[in-house]
């Protein structure tokens, strides 16, 4: 039978603990702002490259410019930390609270997002302002006093301003990747080119296994954590590869009905899909009598000869399905993925802080972790006693457990302190800009299959 035991590697108050009054230990009070100001400099630096002329460009109605990004990322320090907690706080600005609300309906009124790129003002030097009046306001909160409530409301936020980092990333490529221009927005990065061995998978016997967070920093979509049973399964031990996919599309996978869901089929013909979103093909070339010559890959660092061994990204759950059936195998569910992943000794990967922002191949892991998300089959929903944080904070993450598909893992593109193996990530099955991938799973009955679960 199989157990876990898959924790956060975190140390820091529980997400859903009541606000009181009790003093926080100045050890930790410390760490915590140093953490606060390392994550709103690393904002910052992610913009270094961009001109002035690439801050308010919204690419797509799902992406945002990069400066409401920043003002949003601020705002949310300002609206849940410093006038909850500052009685006689005054606003920066009274329409920022507009400007830069997302979603929060309890809040008030949020300026329409496909309208986001559209605004010229503020100036980003009035944005940059703005964080920096935000900043130096937490900053003299905290120094004043700590309590439980705002240590809870700052790690919240940090771990917020981190998923923007990351959005800011996938926004940016979006961006540049489909300027005829294909401008690069980091300098050129070495891939080198290595054999990977064929695919194999680890078999694991069927069992109840304990999934999600007891304890340390998580979202509120990670607890409660809880006992499910996994039936007997396979789990590839790496992700599929540029190669491996063009394989699929040279055998038609584009075209084959049988191979789709129904709504993954549908999407293919309103888009006239024939490969992932990042692909370029010479011109003349049909994707069936292509060689890997034909083909390069627009990354941030710009555009290239496709690599046929690193992995293969920005594919979207529909694509990974159908790649899935043309190998005659499936998707993992979630809890298959999280019990297997959290059995691995290191997080070790491709992360934002490498700077590479693009998948690479490391055969000495197995790839749970960075390079990229990693579709499952598991729709995004609420766990057994699910409870959304009180308040308007509640609006989080609970409101959007509908239609959507549980990526897990982490990519090139997400903070390394920011990811662990239970961290739910949920996007449409339609979306692509994001950095995701695909590994492969399987059902295993046989008698003589060896266990590979911890015991």
């Amino acid at each position: 039978v199989m157990s876990s035991s898959i924790s956060s590697s975190l140390t820091s108050d529980e997400s859903h603990q009541p606000p009181c009054a009790a003093r926080v230990p100045p050890s930790s009070q410390g760490a915590l702002i140093d953490r606060f100001a390392a994550v709103r400099k690393q904002s910052l630096a992610l913009c270094e490259s961009l001109e002035i002329e690439d801050y308010g460009v919204q690419p797509m109605a799902d992406a945002s410019p990069p400066k409401w990004h920043l003002a949003h990322t601020t705002w949310f320090f300002e609206t849940f930390l410093l006038k909850a907690l500052l009685p006689d706080y005054q606003p920066i600005h009274p329409k920022f609270e507009y400007l830069f609300n997302s979603y929060y309906n309890g809040v008030g009124r949020a300026f329409a997002r496909t309208q986001r790129g559209n605004l010229s003002r503020p100036l980003v030097a009035e944005v940059l302002d703005y964080r920096l009046q935000v900043e130096a306001a937490v900053h003299k909160l905290a120094e004043a006093e700590q309590t439980p409530q705002l240590q809870h409301i700052v790690e919240l936020g940090i771990h917020h301003e981190q998923q923007h980092q990351e959005l800011m990333i996938t926004d940016i490529k979006y961006n540049f990747g489909n300027n005829p221009l294909a401008p690069a927005f980091t300098s050129p990065k070495q891939f080198p080119s290595t054999q990977v061995s064929a695919l194999t998978f680890s078999k694991h016997t069927a069992g109840i296994v304990t999934v999600g967070v007891a304890e340390g920093f998580a979202f509120d979509n990670e607890r409660p954590r809880h006992q499910v049973l996994l039936q007997p399964f396979a789990m590839a031990d790496r992700l599929i590869t540029n190669a491996e996919y063009l394989e699929f599309i040279q055998d038609g996978g584009y075209r084959r009905s049988d191979l789709w869901l129904s709504e993954g089929w549908a999407w293919v013909q309103a888009n006239q899909a024939q490969y992932p979103l990042y692909w370029r093909l010479s011109t003349g070339s049909t994707e069936q009598s292509t060689t890997l010559q034909d083909w390069q890959e627009y990354r941030l660092d710009g555009l290239a000869p496709l690599q046929p061994m690193l992995p293969v990204v920005h594919v979207n759950a529909y694509e990974a399905s159908a790649f899935a059936a043309w190998k005659g195998l499936r998707l993992p569910t979630e809890f298959e993925w999280e019990f297997v992943a959290s059995q691995q000794p290191h997080l070790s990967g491709s992360f934002l802080e490498s700077g590479r922002f693009h998948p690479r191949q490391d055969l000495t892991q197995k790839q749970f972790f960075g390079e990229v998300w990693q579709w499952t089959s598991s729709a995004y929903g609420p766990y057994p006693g699910f409870q959304p944080l009180p308040g308007t904070l509640g609006e989080y993450n609970g409101k959007f457990m509908s239609s959507q598909l549980v990526l897990r893992g982490g990519s090139c593109a997400t903070p390394r302190s920011h990811i662990r193996p239970s961290y739910r990530n949920f996007f449409y099955p339609g979306d692509q800009w994001q950095f995701s991938g695909i590994r492969l799973a399987k059902d295993e009955r046989s008698p003589d299959m060896s266990d590979t679960s911890a015991q």
